[in-house]
């Protein structure tokens, strides 16, 4: 596998730097799981008198979109326009929900309401950068065939005005093997190009003839279906984990993320190139992926060199593991983190 030299890195980021631009106003529809993140922050200072436990005397509550609404919202941080197509229950939360894609400049009209199911709700109990507790309210089943006809007739009415699509797949259920596929066939249709974000539980037959898909390295030896034991014993083992994969999909490209040790990339017959990242202080990595995804998919699909896209996704990500919690990348903050 190539290595990228410095200079190399050097170069993409000058790229990425000069590139900006042309991502501007550029429309991507994304289409997945969505959820409300909500975090009560608080302090702790002593244990409960009724069970070995601490007591967190909460200060401020602070909600926050997750999931595929995170990577809608991370576009539109970055100058883009992110079109977000996720399924919700009929519950406060999804107002919630609806109010926070708004305000952060994501239209909630995309939106449906599943009367079956809970919105997904997640509520992280702090104290300082510590997670105390996590509390998850979600039902994973898959959509009844009414409402993924639904998901494909809003699929349709916006897709024609958007440079490409991502599935974010978190395996809630939104994301059937039927519906991946149909919205696969019918991107291509379009001229366009769909990129997925898969689930480690996921089959990986639900992704067939994707242009491109971008698990991280668990979630690769996982999907791949090889043998994990064998697998450890020969340092090569990511490139027959790549392989298996992009044999049983097809897919033209496959992105692998690694966290600090950065991205390798496999796309048509060039030989597998490897992107390092910057050293930087992480506090928490909540989000980190989404916001890789959400930058990368705007520069490729805006004609950006798939390893210039992946310098500069690595770069926004590099700046949301600084924060805490799910939040995004601004322009801004990505033009001084590809500084040279």
């Amino acid at each position: 596998m190539k290595h990228l030299t410095i200079t190399e890195l050097n170069n993409c980021k000058r790229n990425a730097r000069e590139s900006l631009g042309r991502i501007e106003g550029k429309k991507v529809l994304v289409i997945g799981d969505v959820g409300l993140d909500e975090y009560l922050m608080g302090d702790v200072r002593r244990i409960s008198p009724e069970a070995p436990v601490p007591v967190v005397e909460v200060r401020s509550r602070e909600y926050r979109l997750g999931l595929a609404a995170n990577v809608a919202q991370n576009i539109h941080s970055l100058g883009g326009v992110g079109f977000m197509v996720g399924v919700v229950g009929a519950d406060s939360a999804a107002k919630d929900l609806a109010a926070l894609l708004k305000k952060n400049g994501v239209s909630d009209q995309q939106l449906i309401v599943d009367n079956s199911r809970p919105t997904t709700h997640k509520v992280r109990l702090m104290s300082g950068q510590h997670h105390v507790v996590r509390f998850d309210f979600e039902e994973t089943k898959f959509l009844t065939q009414a409402l993924e006809s639904t998901v494909v007739d809003k699929f349709h009415s916006l897709v024609s005005s958007c440079e490409g699509v991502i599935l974010q797949d978190y395996g809630k259920g939104v994301l059937s093997e039927d519906l991946c596929q149909t919205l696969i066939r019918l991107t291509h249709d379009q001229k366009k190009k769909i990129v997925i974000d898969p689930h480690r539980t996921t089959p990986i037959r639900y992704y067939r003839n994707a242009d491109l898909i971008k698990p991280n390295r668990d979630e690769a030896y996982l999907l791949s279906g090889l043998n994990l034991d064998s697998l450890r014993e020969h340092k090569n083992s990511l490139l027959d984990v790549a392989r298996a994969i992009r044999e049983q999909t097809a897919a033209a490209n496959l992105i692998i993320t690694q966290g600090k040790d950065g991205v390798s990339i496999f796309s048509g017959n060039d030989e597998p190139s490897h992107v390092s990242t910057d050293e930087r202080e992480v506090f928490d990595v909540t989000g980190a992926g989404d916001t890789y995804l959400a930058t990368f998919c705007l520069a490729w699909f805006s004609g950006l060199a798939i390893e210039t896209a992946a310098v500069m996704a690595n770069a926004a990500a590099g700046v949301v593991v600084g924060k805490i919690g799910s939040v995004p990348c601004s322009r801004d903050e990505l033009l001084t983190a590809l500084e040279i």
